[in-house]
């Protein structure tokens, strides 16, 4: 497996990074409930790009269920913001967002390249996902270490400024110093954070693995009426509970639905292989 070739890994690396560095520029701008609703351009770019790059075909159900999808995304956390932030956003910012979800979809189709690949050199199964995974965020980190300069700036931190603000960074995470009083909950919440997010990142890539990245795409977006659901319950650290948003029911009935349509096969295909390659 290490002796894979390293070059998809670098691409998935240097994308990982350009989405992580677009999407920050974008989402300093966009307002919290914009970003769930401009993620569902994922869903479009995941279809699109494992069409001309995996060639693959999709049924009217399952472009209809993924429509669906989004469309019960779009419902649960557009019914609780205002219908005017994505224009008082600018467009500018809104592309910006759209663009970073597009190296996310071409990085995770670009993984599922790499697994396709490695199942034909191999001679046993196909590369461990802990493989993708440490390959994928060594060379994130190094490009990510290569755009320092270009991220202060979007930080707002001066670039001679950076070391001194990686040195409060690393205080208030350790909970310690002057800058204690505005870091409750540190150590713990952080490590909790990072802990939960490697456990979510892995779960997806194994997701990947044995089905595609459409289907690893629709369940991630599950996740998102799922935290509009648990910031409404009486949380530590959280503050005030919100309340649900108005659409929420329907939003979620919708997305359910539209995931159940993806799946479903029609009885005469349900001993052939899906049109999409994907066993779920």
């Amino acid at each position: 497996m290490l002796s894979l070739p390293k070059t998809p890994f670098v691409a998935v690396g240097l994308l990982e990074a350009l989405a992580a560095a677009s999407g920050m520029a974008a989402g300093a701008i966009l307002s919290g409930a914009t970003i769930p609703i401009l993620s569902q351009s994922f869903l479009v770019w995941q279809l699109l790009l494992s069409f001309i790059f995996l060639g693959r075909r999709y049924s009217l159900n399952q472009l209809f269920g993924c429509f669906l999808v989004a469309v019960g995304v779009i419902i649960t956390v557009a019914s609780g913001s205002s219908a005017g932030s994505l224009v008082e956003a600018g467009i500018f910012w809104s592309l910006l967002m759209i663009v970073s979800f597009l190296f996310q979809a071409a990085d995770t189709v670009l993984k599922e390249v790499i697994f396709l690949d490695a199942a034909k050199r191999l001679k046993v199964g196909t590369v461990d996902l802990f493989v993708v995974n440490s390959y994928g965020s060594a060379y994130q980190a190094v490009f990510i270490c290569l755009l320092l300069p270009f991220l202060s700036k979007l930080w707002g931190v001066p670039f001679t400024q950076l070391p001194n603000y990686l040195r409060d960074g690393a205080a208030c995470f350790l909970n310690i110093g002057t800058l204690s009083g505005g870091c409750d909950g540190a150590p713990l919440l952080p490590l909790l954070f990072i802990i939960v997010n490697m456990g979510f990142n892995i779960s997806l890539l194994h997701l990947l693995q044995i089905s595609s990245a459409v289907v690893s795409c629709l369940a991630s977006t599950v996740s998102v009426p799922i935290s509009v659901f648990l910031f409404t319950l009486p949380l530590p650290y959280l503050g005030v509970a919100s309340s649900l948003p108005p659409g929420f029911v329907a939003g979620a009935i919708i997305l359910v639905l539209g995931m159940l349509i993806y799946t479903w096969r029609p009885l005469n295909r349900l001993n052939n292989q899906g049109v999409d390659n994907c066993h779920c």
